[in-house]
């Protein structure tokens, strides 16, 4: 079967549809999902809502269906019409498909006793995304190399700061270069992790965090004391509160979320927060070796597949969708790479090509539009800081 009689037969809704599909062309699939967005606000109505699931029975992969998925979403909104399951005065399901000339989004709307389909298709001659989630690019760039472990560098403007397993040092940029101001020696943890964690951030001051200590600026210098506090995860976008497991090397599952809830979830290396269709979810890499997707309450609601210990949130939206890096599991001895992922219906999607890294990723940290990893190099044995920034379609 050729043309838009092929797709309606594949929608998962099923049966004929009650009224001859309406077809337009769009220049991507941007365009496409643009288009149907449209449509939807002005068919249910302005502050309406409607219930929208998607499928995909198209060649384009994963990465495409979060791309249209999110351009879809913030279309809507633009066009004052909301998205929700809740009541909603209209049921659509979209359909990413294709035929032997087009790629094709395909939305079959019930409201009541009315029925609507509309079909917005692009040339497979084209780039099937045009500009979008699917184009993400990692950049990486080396910031800092040194011989001894480190743990977490960050930068701000001119000011870096390299938290070493020995020391928290500081540096000032002058004409390109990066000069020391200082260094403070970090405490001494008891009992010693197996492999040392610590994170910096930036929050007005440098604020440090490492197992059973802190440490943060004040008047210029750097105070260190023993500490239990628990650690900020998370992001610009949303925040969680977990506490470090004594003498391990990774959280022992206390948390609190940003609604000030006390929760007890698996233990976990790391976590980074997302959005699923305007929700906010939030990822933990388990001690089990999987990844795992919450609510934004910390109840599970999914399973984002095999990942590697080091996830962060990036502060930065493609194709409507929020980001997350995450590394790749494998050999602790060989290189390593970074992916970026969004989450669509309660699953991970992959945006893009990994970024390659030269060995293993020994830490992940979100930093601005990206985050900060740092790698132990195999060949120079020398341990290298990566910044790895999102950069999306235009």
């Amino acid at each position: 079967m050729k043309g838009w009689c092929a797709v309606v037969v594949a929608l998962a809704l099923g049966g004929a549809p009650a009224v001859s599909p309406a077809q337009t062309s769009a220049p991507d699939l941007n365009g496409a999902a643009r288009e149907l967005a449209r449509k939807t606000v002005s068919w249910v109505g302005r502050g309406a809502a409607a219930a929208v699931t998607w499928r995909d029975v198209s060649s384009l992969g994963s990465a495409a269906l979060a791309q249209a998925l999110g351009t879809f979403e913030s279309a809507v909104r633009e066009a004052g019409g909301r998205l929700s399951d809740a009541s909603p005065a209209a049921e659509a399901q979209i359909t990413l498909s294709e035929n032997q000339s087009e790629y094709l989004l395909v939305e079959e709307i019930r409201k009541g006793d009315e029925q609507q389909v509309w079909i917005s298709g692009w040339s497979r001659s084209g780039a099937p995304g045009g500009s979008s989630a699917g184009a993400l690019v990692l950049e990486t760039r080396l910031v800092w190399e040194q011989p001894e472990q480190m743990l977490d560098v960050a930068v701000n403007g001119d000011a870096m700061a390299v938290l070493s397993v020995s020391s928290l040092t500081r540096f000032a940029r002058l004409n390109g270069q990066w000069l020391r101001r200082d260094s403070t020696p970090v405490p001494a943890i008891k009992p010693q992790p197996r492999d040392p964690r610590g994170q910096l951030r930036w929050n007005g001051t440098l604020q440090v965090s490492l197992p059973g200590a802190a440490c943060s600026e004040s008047a210029e210098a750097i105070q260190c004391r023993a500490s239990d506090e628990p650690w900020v995860l998370g992001s610009g976008r949303a925040q969680l509160l977990a506490s470090f497991a004594a003498g391990r090397n990774y959280f022992d599952g206390r948390v609190v979320t940003p609604a000030g809830a006390h929760k007890t979830v698996p233990p976990f290396y790391s976590a980074a927060v997302a959005d699923d269709g305007g929700r906010p979810v939030w990822l933990l890499a388990t001690v089990d070796g999987g990844a795992q997707i919450f609510d934004a309450a910390l109840d599970p609601i999914g399973l984002a597949g095999s990942w590697g210990s080091d996830i962060a949130s990036a502060d930065v939206r493609c194709g409507g969708r929020s980001v997350v890096l995450a590394s790749r599991p494998g050999d602790e001895r060989g290189a390593d790479a970074i992916r970026a992922y969004a989450v669509v219906n309660r699953a991970a999607a992959p945006l893009g090509a990994p970024a390659e890294l030269p060995g293993p990723v020994t830490a992940l940290w979100p930093s601005g539009s990206g985050a900060m990893a740092i790698v132990k190099n195999g060949a120079t044995g020398t341990y290298q800081a990566f910044a790895v920034t999102v950069a999306c379609g235009q």
